[in-house]
């Protein structure tokens, strides 16, 4: 019994991803130091981060 095609293909799981969630963002910004945990509260507008390849 074949697969149906919408459970794709198990390589795409492995591809990079070219939008970064909130935590992830902020995991960048805090190796740039652009980030401090007691000063930076916002929720939205978030500063934007280098492209990661």
């Amino acid at each position: 019994m074949s697969r149906h095609p919408s459970f794709g293909n198990p390589s795409k799981a492995a591809t990079k991803r070219n939008v970064l969630k909130r935590f992830e963002r902020i995991d960048v910004l805090r190796k740039l130091g652009r980030w401090k945990d007691g000063d930076n509260k916002r929720v939205t507008a978030l500063p934007k981060t280098p492209v990661q390849q």
